[in-house]
């Protein structure tokens, strides 16, 4: 964990231990101060001294997308209202510096064949030797978990073995993002998987406290995930750039991309079946760990993959018919 250099660095530091005893985590809090760190390191400025100019200039130095420069604003708004409230200054400097209009974002969308054929790339990579076969076999379950419950990467990572209960068919995923706790009722096919599996890990006399342990017992790591998932792709000729068209993201697939296309796979089935996707909203809010069913009533904007393709592919010939 590199340290921050400006004079600001102690009470950076203060800031972040502060947010975290309120229970946040300083994942995103201390990549977010970091340009305010080297701005100041920079240009030697005083923290008594700052003033609105200052950090007009500060904004204009961050070469970044508006969503990212927005972040960045509010984090540091946030480390001076912090120190406003120790007495370390009297005003904030940043209370009226506006935030950037941010480009909409049209996430990667993964059909349900794409998705059968993406795990079965990876099932295929599941190496029948003794050193790595277990090993291979929770890096696809935890995939598997993705595509099929809608879940953040971080959540099948951090299952223990008393999350999942085997007897109802539910996961218990606990304090995760917004640090909500939620009940997942899992499909049959998600059940019979995770059953096998852990007789697997029965008959080979894994120790772990983890669901899905790492190779030595511990955490299994992202990287793993995001190797499986990216070779899969490969595999499947389903790669694909992030693009920026005017104010608009084209995101790349990734991990994430399978929470983005359950929610977007769910909805279009509900379609299919003549029933009102906006009455479902709550359900699958609530599902999804979503802090207001709003968040999930993004997704009712793309109806499935085809439609975002055809959305990507009419924008790029209108950015070269201008």
């Amino acid at each position: 964990m590199k340290p921050f250099k400006s004079h600001l660095s102690d009470q950076m530091e203060a800031y972040i231990a502060y947010r975290r005893d309120l229970g946040f985590t300083d994942k995103h809090l201390r990549s977010a101060l970091r340009p305010l760190d080297r701005f100041m390191k920079q240009t030697g400025l005083n923290i008594q001294d700052l003033n609105p100019l200052d950090f007009m200039a500060f904004k204009k130095s961050l070469k970044l997308e508006p969503r990212s420069i927005n972040a960045i604003i509010v984090a540091v708004r946030g480390l001076f209202d912090y120190l406003i409230r120790i007495q370390i200054l009297e005003a904030n400097p940043l209370t009226d510096l506006p935030l950037q209009r941010e480009n909409a974002f049209v996430p990667y969308i993964i059909s349900p064949s794409q998705t059968a054929r993406m795990l079965r790339a990876i099932y295929r990579k599941i190496r029948p030797t003794p050193k790595h076969f277990f090993n291979d076999l929770t890096v696809y379950t935890a995939v598997f978990l993705l595509a099929q419950c809608g879940m953040r990467l971080s959540e099948p990572l951090r299952l223990k073995h008393h999350h999942y209960r085997k007897d109802d068919g539910t996961l218990y995923i606990e304090k995760t993002k917004f640090r909500k706790d939620r009940l997942l009722a899992l499909p049959s096919t998600v059940i019979r998987h995770l059953n096998n599996y852990l007789a697997v890990k029965e008959t080979l006399e894994i120790k772990s406290q983890w669901l899905l342990p790492a190779p030595k017992g511990g955490q299994l790591h992202p990287n793993r995930i995001y190797s499986a998932f990216h070779q899969a792709l490969d595999d499947i000729c389903l790669t694909s750039k992030r693009r920026v068209i005017g104010n608009t993201v084209f995101g790349a697939p990734t991990p994430h991309s399978l929470r983005h296309s359950f929610a977007v796979n769910t909805l279009n089935h509900i379609r299919s079946r003549e029933k009102d996707p906006q009455a479902a909203l709550p359900i699958l809010s609530a599902y999804m760990g979503h802090r207001k069913y709003r968040y999930t009533a993004v997704y009712l904007k793309f109806t499935d993959a085809e439609q975002r393709q055809q959305f990507l592919d009419f924008s790029i010939k209108a950015l070269h018919d201008i």
